[in-house]
């Protein structure tokens, strides 16, 4: 009709084109929304307070203080646990 020596190739090219980009553009959303998940959850405390006794379970967890220092420290800072 329009006397274009591709034939029906081009059309079928176009839309695996475009089907390409749309799919890359969705990834690229999705990971950039996971990444900012990420950063966020583990570099914030939980409403914005920092609690001493949820640092000594953490230095306790990475082994940087032992069983009688976590208890001594423990009690030191009064002994409350969250719920």
């Amino acid at each position: 009709m329009w006397n274009w020596h591709g034939g029906s190739w081009g059309w079928i090219w176009m839309a695996v084109a475009m089907a390409g980009f749309w799919a890359a553009v969705g990834f690229g959303i999705v990971a950039l929304s996971r990444g900012s998940r990420r950063g966020g959850r583990q570099s914030q405390p939980r409403e914005g307070k920092v609690i001493p006794e949820d640092v000594l379970a953490e230095r306790f967890a990475r082994g940087e203080i032992d069983v009688d220092e976590y208890e001594r420290r423990f009690k030191v800072l009064g002994g409350r646990r969250r719920p």
